[in-house]
């Protein structure tokens, strides 16, 4: 299982940013993928998680409305388009994925995302860093 993640970069305040998470080594439909991110001396923070069981895509509360995830099941690629970006918002962001069969219960529901079971016991990639200035 690989993960690789791309589009970081710097962006002025209000501006927008496309990140990419090319998948390989499983079957993409299978499996929840989320999108972390992580500031310096902050924890970690669910962004958005898409559920191989509904197939709907879940946002974590300060990104509603700002941030947008998509999939292409034909390159196993997820996207994270980010728009109206706030330098709150600059961050390492990573992906991750765990095979739907690894849990008994929802990794991401409309009320949360697990981020500490991501954490534990989920495949993650490398990261892209995001810099927002104000």
């Amino acid at each position: 299982v690989q993960l690789v993640e791309s589009g970081g970069g710097l962006v002025q305040a209000g501006g927008s940013l496309r990140l990419s998470c090319a998948a390989s080594g499983f079957t993409f439909n299978d499996y929840y993928i989320g999108w972390f991110r992580q500031a310096p001396g902050k924890g970690r923070e669910g962004v958005s998680c898409l559920s191989p069981v509904t197939r709907n895509i879940y946002y974590g509360d300060s990104m509603k409305g700002r941030f947008a995830m998509s999939s292409d099941n034909a390159k196993n690629t997820v996207y994270l388009e980010m728009d109206n970006l706030e330098p709150g918002d600059t961050a390492a962001y990573y992906c991750a994925a765990v095979p739907e069969f690894w849990s008994s219960s929802p990794l991401c529901t409309d009320r949360a995302i697990a981020v500490h079971r991501f954490s534990t016991i989920g495949n993650w990639g490398q990261g892209t860093q995001v810099t927002v200035s104000s």
